[in-house]
């Protein structure tokens, strides 16, 4: 019997394309309007390997949680700038003039839409869910006050997901997220590394973001409740404000995320458990909006960025190797 693989590999989708990062590079390739495939490799090595400290349990959790949000942003603008000169080309050939932003101009937009959408998430799963329990004079019991709170949070956030991808472009995103799913499917399963076969995986994989999303909000209620319980009982003697939790629990998203950390790794590697399973229904059941059948092309897109990141010869492929100016 082959022994299981120990080198683990996952990422997200951009647009157009497929960021994957094996133990030592992240590889993005993005399809191109001509059909080719664009890729951009470089070298990574999280630290939570660098400094054996950021590697202990909890810890590295949320290290990595700040790294992958640093990549994804990153990855996604490099994406959406390759899906830009496309729509320049387009104009071109139709005779349209297109009058490009300067860099101060796109640099503004930029922040303003990352403030417009950090402002979005802390109205939708921080003040409203808080301002919701307290109105509903949950105050003085703290674990219903955080059970209310965290289920609209997890309302909200399913219903975001299902609205969001309803929209054309979210639903190809959303493709080449299961696109990248089936591919680490079909290399954890050890299946031949070939279009056909790494169709017939699913799209749906435990260690997904969309699983850790779930696990956050469920481990939020539980931590925060005892937390509130503490300081009411034992600091406050009397219920906690509603802004004095927030302020609180805003700075507890490390150890949150941490916890969540862990108990994804777990699940990843106990699936057949009978909690573990349970646990990781909800997730899983997201994930049926958040990942939708690819066609074959994206799954060769995913499956060279894959290959890269896994230092596999990817020689066979349709592939221009951008350079890295970062």
């Amino acid at each position: 019997m082959t022994a299981k693989k120990e080198i683990s590999v996952g990422g997200q989708a951009v647009i157009e394309g497929v960021m994957m990062r094996g133990p030592e590079a992240l590889a993005t390739a993005i399809r191109r309007k001509d059909g080719s495939i664009e890729l951009l490799k470089q070298p990574f090595v999280s630290l939570t390997k660098k400094h054996k400290v950021l590697g202990f349990p909890i810890i590295r959790g949320f290290v990595s949680l700040v790294e992958m949000m640093i990549i994804g942003i990153k990855t996604l603008t490099f994406s959406a700038n390759r899906f830009e000169l496309d729509l320049i080309a387009e104009d071109e050939a139709k005779g349209k003039i297109t009058k490009q932003k300067s860099k101060g101009a796109a640099k503004i937009e930029e922040l303003l839409s990352y403030a417009f959408a950090f402002g979005l998430a802390f109205l939708l799963f921080g003040l409203l869910p808080y301002k919701l329990s307290d109105w509903m004079q949950l105050s003085k019991q703290d674990f219903y006050f955080n059970l209310f709170a965290g289920g609209v949070r997890i309302v909200f956030f399913v219903l975001y997901i299902y609205l969001i991808s309803l929209m054309k472009d979210v639903k190809r995103l959303f493709q080449y997220h299961g696109a990248e799913h089936k591919n680490v499917n079909a290399y954890e399963h050890e299946t031949p590394l070939q279009i056909s076969k790494i169709q017939e995986w699913t799209t749906i994989h435990p260690r997904c973001g969309t699983s850790f999303m779930f696990f956050v909000l469920l481990t939020g209620i539980l931590i925060f409740s005892i937390t509130d319980t503490l300081v009411s009982a034992f600091i406050l003697h009397k219920p906690v404000p509603v802004f004095l939790r927030l302020g609180y629990h805003f700075l507890m998203i490390p150890i949150i995320s941490g916890v969540s950390y862990e108990v994804l790794k777990f699940s990843g590697k106990n699936l057949k458990h009978p909690l573990v399973k349970l646990m990781t229904v909800p997730g899983m059941a997201l994930q049926r909006i958040t990942t939708q059948p690819p066609d074959d092309s994206m799954v060769e897109t995913a499956l060279v960025a894959m290959k890269a990141a896994l230092d596999m010869d990817i020689s066979e492929y349709n592939v221009t190797i951008i350079e890295d100016k970062a």
